[in-house]
C-alpha cells in the first residue's frame, strides 16, 4: 500500500508531513492516517476548498489567486509551502483542481489537477488531466500526490 511505504520512509528518516487539499477534500489525509502510527510523522492537514481559506489560512497571495487562479501550478506550490510553514512540517504536499462533473472550461477542463510538494529548499509540481467521474478524479489526484511524495522520499533516501 502506497501510504504504508510513505509511512515507513518518513518514520525511518524522522521527517514530518502536512497536507493542503482542495479538490481531494481530505482524501489524501485520510489515506495517510489509515496507517497505524501515522501520528509519528503526519502533522495534519488543511482542506482549503474556498479561496478565502487558501489566502487566509495557507497564505496563498490573493494576487496569485486572481491572476493564475486556484487551479494552477502556482497555487498548488503556494498551498504546499503554506501548509508546511503553518504546521511546521518538513514536507508539505497539496492538491488543487476540478473534480467535476461541472466547473470546467475549455482552458481548465474537468479533471485538471495540479499537485505540489515543498520542503524548505525544494519544490516540485505536476499537472494532470484525469478522465474519470468526480470520485475517480479525486482518487487519481490523491494517488498522484502520494506518488510524487514517495518519489521525493525515495530519491532523498539514496542521496
Amino acid at each position: 500500500m502506497l501510504a504504508e511505504e510513505i509511512g515507513s520512509a518518513l518514520r525511518g528518516s524522522g521527517r514530518t508531513l502536512a497536507t493542503a487539499e482542495s479538490c481531494t477534500g481530505g482524501l489524501v489525509g485520510d489515506r495517510i492516517t489509515m496507517v497505524s502510527g501515522s501520528s509519528e510523522y503526519y502533522k495534519g492537514g488543511v482542506v482549503a476548498y474556498a479561496n478565502d481559506v487558501k489566502a487566509e489560512v495557507l497564505q496563498v497571495a490573493r494576487t496569485l489567486l486572481a491572476e493564475k487562479g486556484a487551479v494552477s501550478a502556482e497555487c498548488a506550490v503556494a498551498m504546499a509551502q503554506g501548509v508546511r510553514k503553518l504546521l511546521k512540517s518538513d514536507i508539505g504536499i497539496s492538491t488543487t483542481g476540478i473534480a467535476g462533473p461541472t466547473g470546467g472550461t475549455p482552458e481548465k477542463p474537468v479533471g485538471l489537477v495540479y499537485i505540489a510538494l515543498a520542503t524548505k529548499d525544494y519544490v516540485a509540481h505536476e499537472k494532470h488531466i484525469f478522465h474519470r467521474d468526480r470520485e475517480g478524479n479525486k482518487r487519481e489526484a490523491a494517488d498522484a500526490v502520494l506518488q510524487l511524495l514517495l518519489k521525493y522520499i525515495s530519491q532523498r533516501a539514496i542521496m
